[in-house]
């Protein structure tokens, strides 16, 4: 019977139209006096005020931005040269942008808020849930817990957009949102796993939600309330959590993750672990209507 439901429950996510042109901006670096950007096939700035092309920068060589005189300024050999725009795009020709010792898929904008250096990583939003699921969870676990991992991660990322928009992204990249360490983190597995739950997201009442997540919660999942104040999130119940021999790790809202690979090897699949963690939600892939 439970074979019956999963198949007319993929049958059902796959009338809906795929959007892969979602894109997602996640800020990799905020506040800081310079950074160093790089490009593995060469890439072309671009004023993001006027539209001005200023020329490409090689493949594979390492050039310092900073701030002078209120603009964004480029390093080229023992000088800096002043680009006249407070709003930088890097854009590469093919492959990935470096920043941080990372590479990452997408472009760069970089933008002066005050004196000081905004990073963003403007990507589409299955290629940042390639970088965002190896991340958060080990690449070695089970597949079920891994899809899980990725349709949780992409329906936070989209209930969030725009959570940082006073700075120029909506996500950062660290666990305060969401671990993403790009295309550096990738692996072949992880990146399998996100393609085969394309576009999947979790709704309630017809509206994406934020998936919560956490490492562990010590045998017990918490109400949203209980750990932020106001009234519970409808689709957050406390659960048990099937970590148990764990301490607790994290907020303890919503899935935990050691939780889901243990239900992932006693057989559960992914969608099985979702609708235990998260309460009386529903499955959809993206439509264009949704792309707000």
């Amino acid at each position: 019977m439970q074979r019956l439901i999963l198949i007319i429950f993929i049958l059902f996510i796959q009338n809906f139209f795929v959007s892969e042109a979602w894109a997602i901006k996640i800020g990799l670096q905020d506040g800081v006096s310079s950074t160093i950007i790089a490009a593995s096939d060469g890439a072309a700035l671009i004023n993001n005020e006027n539209g001005k092309t200023y020329g490409q920068i090689a493949s594979m060589k390492p050039y310092k931005l900073r701030v002078s005189d209120g603009n964004i300024s480029i390093q080229t050999g023992d000088k800096y040269y002043d680009l006249q725009t407070k709003s930088l795009l890097v854009v590469p020709d093919s492959g990935f942008v470096s920043v941080k010792r990372k590479w990452y898929r997408g472009s760069f904008v970089v933008i002066v808020k005050g004196n000081e250096l905004v990073i963003i990583n403007d990507v589409d939003l299955e290629s940042y849930i390639k970088g965002v699921v190896p991340s958060e969870m080990p690449s070695r676990w089970n597949d079920e817990a891994l899809k899980a991992q990725a349709i949780a991660a992409r329906s936070y990322a989209l209930a969030n957009r725009g959570k940082r928009g006073s700075r120029g992204y909506d996500l950062k990249d660290t666990p305060e949102d969401q671990a993403y360490g790009g295309a550096s983190a990738e692996t072949a597995k992880t990146n399998r796993v996100v393609e085969d739950t394309l576009g999947i997201v979790l709704t309630y009442n017809q509206h994406i939600i934020p998936a919560y997540y956490h490492a562990s919660s010590g045998g017990e999942t918490t109400n949203s309330g209980g750990v932020w104040g106001g009234a519970d999130m409808p689709f957050l119940r406390s659960v048990p959590s099937f970590d148990s021999q764990m301490s607790k790790n994290g907020h303890g809202v919503g899935m935990s993750q050691n939780g889901a690979n243990n239900l992932a090897s006693k057989g559960y699949n992914a969608y099985q672990i979702l609708t235990y963690f998260y309460n009386n939600i529903s499955f959809g892939r993206l439509r264009p209507e949704w792309n707000f």
